[in-house]
């Protein structure tokens, strides 16, 4: 895991067969602005060399805060350090923790239809359709059938998914049953769980780990962790967990100043990006990003750990009652 305190870009042009190349690398550092320019200005000449050799490297670096940005370090603000644990402020103004070592786990309650189920929807809406206009020997009926299914597919497999999740006891026993199943055959784990507002979080206390180790990935795929959030993990070597509201839980709309949000903000920008924070920061104190709800499994807390537990349950005000979850 890498949270740098400084980035800088460097450009270089060259004139290749009758076109320019153009590229652009960041370059970062935890001492100064200095030794990030100076590995800005070495990864982009090497980049140039290799491409100009033929390899088949990007020629340009998007700006990337943390989701999409693979290959990179974490581009936020860094807000506090905590040993190795990090504090920064992501993309849309939102505190986030980073570990190197302490697995968090995000599990979506989702109600959005899965695609292969709408595929087999529409399949066999289909084969209704044209056996319906066959028996009535009219191609319109067939075809007008036809076009009701492509419209009723979705909103069908979804209406089924709810039905069929009532019937276990809806998306919050569902999840836990498959984290007992999980620590069942993994007597040794011991998981804090939280409750947000749109799902779980779990945070496993019984060891530290690494965030590409493979009991890892087990245990994402295990529980049905978010795709997006494991993705992230493995291209940042490191787990994550939001310790603040976002935005537009709380009656903010507008998008954090200035857009798209990176860090570093050029010093002109710098009193946009404040007053912004300050304002959602104010709004922000009346909220929490999590509620601890239960400690399952073996009931171990690794030392290593514990300040981690800590610092997390403190700055997402976790065991705060009658507070809004947002």
């Amino acid at each position: 895991m890498i949270v740098p305190d400084h980035w800088a870009e460097a450009r270089r042009q060259h004139r290749h067969r009758r076109r320019q190349v153009t590229v652009r690398r960041f370059g970062w550092s935890d001492s100064s602005e200095a030794e990030a320019q100076a590995m800005a200005d070495r990864r982009a000449d090497e980049a140039l060399q290799q491409i100009l050799a033929g390899q088949p490297l990007a020629r340009l670096e998007r700006l990337a805060a943390y989701n999409g940005a693979e290959g990179l370090p974490i581009r936020e603000e860094v807000l506090a350090r905590h040993g190795e644990e990090v504090i920064t402020r992501n993309a849309y103004g939102a505190r986030c923790l980073n570990s190197p070592c302490a697995l968090f786990a995000d599990i979506d309650f989702s109600d959005a239809p899965r695609g292969r189920h709408v595929l087999i929807a529409l399949l066999l809406l289909t084969l209704l359709s044209a056996a319906l206009g066959v028996a009535a020997g009219s191609a319109p009926l067939g075809g007008g059938l036809w076009v009701l299914s492509l419209l009723a597919a979705r909103p069908l497999v979804a209406w089924l998914q709810r039905l069929a999740l009532l019937a276990k006891g809806g998306h919050e026993r569902v999840a836990m049953q498959r984290i007992q199943r999980f620590l069942a055959v993994h007597p040794v784990w011991n998981l804090r769980v939280y409750r947000t507002p749109g799902g779980l979080r779990l945070l496993a206390t019984h060891a530290p780990f690494e965030a590409t180790a493979p009991e890892v990935a087990a245990f994402f795929s295990a529980v049905g962790a978010d795709p997006v959030y494991v993705r992230m993990c493995r291209h940042q070597r490191c787990f994550r967990a939001r310790l603040s509201a976002k935005p537009w839980r709380i009656g903010i709309g507008q998008h954090m100043r200035p857009r798209p949000g990176v860090w570093p903000v050029r010093p002109s920008q710098l009193p946009r990006r404040q007053a912004w924070v300050a304002a959602y920061e104010q709004a922000a104190a009346g909220y929490a990003a999590c509620q601890f709800q239960t400690a399952v499994g073996s009931g171990q807390v690794h030392p290593r750990l514990r300040g981690v537990i800590e610092l997390h349950d403190r700055e997402a005000r976790a065991g705060a009652r009658g507070m809004g979850v947002a």
